[in-house]
């Protein structure tokens, strides 16, 4: 990205592809995005978003706040069962144009604004979106990734360029984050080892996978509920692999039976291990091994729209599963007035969230633990 005049213009640079659609309780799937409802919702995202002083959002905007609801609803078709839950979905809409405002001073590097999850409370957006949400912490036998030559690594990299992702998928209103981390990471290594890339199934994880933390007997994987990809990792060595998506797809609740059939398995894992904290060993790792499973704090990834994320402040507190695919070394942040490094993250809440359900973060801080928890997975090879 090229340097810009001033931070409000590389705010601006991005707002025509700021809000987003997706699908979940409270809002109705496929809402089409015309160019000219992007361009006439400018308006609210630079209210909400501004970087300098005399753009930042006062409280009187919020004198307009119902104008800027009903934008909201239109662009992510939302919908609500009585006037008292629209009361108080709005009350909860103006919260967070303020917290957006927060974030973007907290943030500058990225830019802040309405999302769909811009209804929700923090705690329902926990509940429903994230889903790494016990205390974490690896086993005290966990294996260790070998280190790994650093001497000769790439400046940037990224996965996607060489076939080892699969679409950006969405986990909808389930707390199935770690599903997506894990199974991300098996496709990663099962390309490597095969040269296929297969979409491989989530919904196995959720229905079928109770594994839990030998040190911790009441911390298993629990579906929407939450989990961990160690222990995914775990339950996939043992039960002998995982189903293709098209077999056993996704489908968002975790009521249902486990429908595991052994004669579909698609990716098998042979190992898998845990990464150092050091930032240059997880690249190489990235680089030799695939797509990496990384727990992460999102808490600024509520009200994020784009460009990377460098928080002056940020809780290493981990409560969700992403996928780390790349990394890059010319991540323009003008208010800091410098390039910044950043990891390339995969997240799993559709391909409208973000920068096409991508999520920039910086490197070399351990910003929000995105170094804290990371996992290579190693698949079987095999003549399919």
């Amino acid at each position: 990205m090229h340097p810009m005049a001033s931070p409000s213009r590389f705010a601006i640079f991005f707002f025509s592809s700021l809000l987003i659609a997706t699908s979940f309780r409270c809002s109705i799937a496929g809402v089409d995005v015309t160019e000219g409802a992007v361009e006439s919702d400018d308006l609210l995202i630079r209210q909400v978003v501004g970087h300098g002083e005399e753009e930042v959002v006062g409280e009187n905007s919020l004198l307009n706040a119902d104008h800027h609801f009903a934008i909201f609803k239109r662009k992510f078709g939302k919908s609500y069962a009585n006037q008292e839950e629209h009361d108080y979905r709005f009350s909860v809409f103006k919260a967070n144009l303020r917290r957006a405002r927060r974030h973007q001073r907290l943030d500058p590097s990225a830019v802040h604004g309405v999302t769909q999850f811009s209804d929700l409370t923090t705690r329902e957006f926990r509940r429903q979106f994230l889903g790494v949400n016990r205390r974490l912490r690896l086993p005290s036998d966990a294996h260790k990734a070998p280190i790994l030559p650093t001497n000769d690594l790439p400046m940037d990299f990224d996965w996607r360029d060489h076939g080892a992702v699969t679409p950006v998928k969405n986990q909808g209103s389930c707390g199935s984050c770690w599903s997506f981390s894990a199974t991300g990471a098996l496709e990663g290594a099962n390309f490597l080892s095969t040269g296929n890339l297969v979409s491989l199934s989530e919904q196995q994880l959720v229905d079928c996978d109770h594994e839990c933390d030998p040190e911790e007997k009441d911390s298993c994987d629990s579906g929407c509920n939450g989990g961990l990809m160690n222990s995914a990792f775990e339950y996939t060595l043992n039960a002998g692999g995982l189903m293709r998506e098209e077999d056993y797809p996704y489908t968002g609740t975790d009521r249902g039976a486990c429908k595991f059939d052994k004669t579909k398995i698609a990716a098998k894992v042979a190992n898998f291990s845990v990464v150092s904290l050091d930032e240059d060993q997880i690249a190489a790792n990235l680089v030799k091994n695939g797509p990496l499973a990384v727990a992460i704090n999102a808490v600024f990834m509520q009200t994020y729209v784009g460009g990377v994320s460098c928080p002056y402040i940020c809780s290493k507190r981990l409560d969700h599963g992403v996928l780390l695919v790349g990394y890059g070394e010319s991540g323009y942040a003008p208010i800091r007035l410098k390039e910044k490094p950043y990891w390339i993250i995969k997240n799993s809440w559709g391909p409208n969230w973000g920068e096409d359900g991508y999520y920039k973060i910086c490197r070399g801080r351990n910003i929000c633990g995105v170094d804290s928890m990371v996992s290579t997975v190693a698949a079987v090879i095999t003549s399919n």
